[in-house]
């Protein structure tokens, strides 16, 4: 009886408050583990780049809330192109293939600076202030742009396997394992 009246009656430790767990400066738990909060719920965002086959090269996961263009230059960062035989692997695209979320100035400078041709539709706005600057329009071939097709026909084939789809993992590690694991084996099968 003693015990149980000492338990009841005594503030103990979980209690008291807890102490922040180890990485909490790093952002809300929610944020850590790439979850967003959107009109369906949360969600989580995979910023994936291909090769011309369909293939995933790189890819990184952000809460679903997390702009496009924001993660562009950090998934062209990682791209690692192997080569025949021997040699360290290429690390710049042939070309960059992106749609209208991806038409910054400092996507495009970065692009340039870097030396990889692009094919990114500029969105109406930046057209009409190009326009009214008196600036030429920027470079554009809708025969190239057909072949962005490809990234979403990359993304069919990563949401064939359901726990990627739908986001059954709680931690983002588990799920960017997934999603490493079915981009191997994509490869492997093609």
């Amino acid at each position: 009886m003693d015990r149980q009246r000492r338990l009841h009656h005594r503030a103990g430790t979980p209690a008291r408050g807890r102490s922040p767990q180890k990485g909490d400066d790093a952002g809300t738990n929610r944020t850590r583990q790439a979850l967003g909060r959107s009109r369906g719920g949360l969600t989580t965002k995979i910023h994936l780049v291909c090769d011309g086959r369909g293939l995933p090269l790189a890819f990184c996961i952000t809460p679903g809330n997390i702009n496009d263009c924001t993660r562009l230059v950090q998934v062209i960062e990682s791209i690692r192109i192997p080569r025949p035989g021997a040699g360290r692997p290429r690390i710049r695209p042939d070309r960059l293939i992106a749609d209208k979320g991806y038409s910054t100035n400092k996507i495009r400078t970065y692009l340039r600076g870097r030396q990889i041709p692009h094919t990114i539709p500029e969105r109406s706005d930046q057209q009409a202030i190009r326009t009214r600057r008196g600036h030429r329009p920027c470079g554009f071939d809708p025969g190239i742009y057909r072949l962005r097709n490809v990234i979403e026909r990359c993304f069919n084939r990563l949401k064939q396997w359901r726990g990627i789809a739908t986001r059954y993992d709680k931690l983002a590690r588990h799920y960017r394992a997934g999603i490493t694991l079915v981009s191997a084996l994509l490869w492997i099968t093609t």
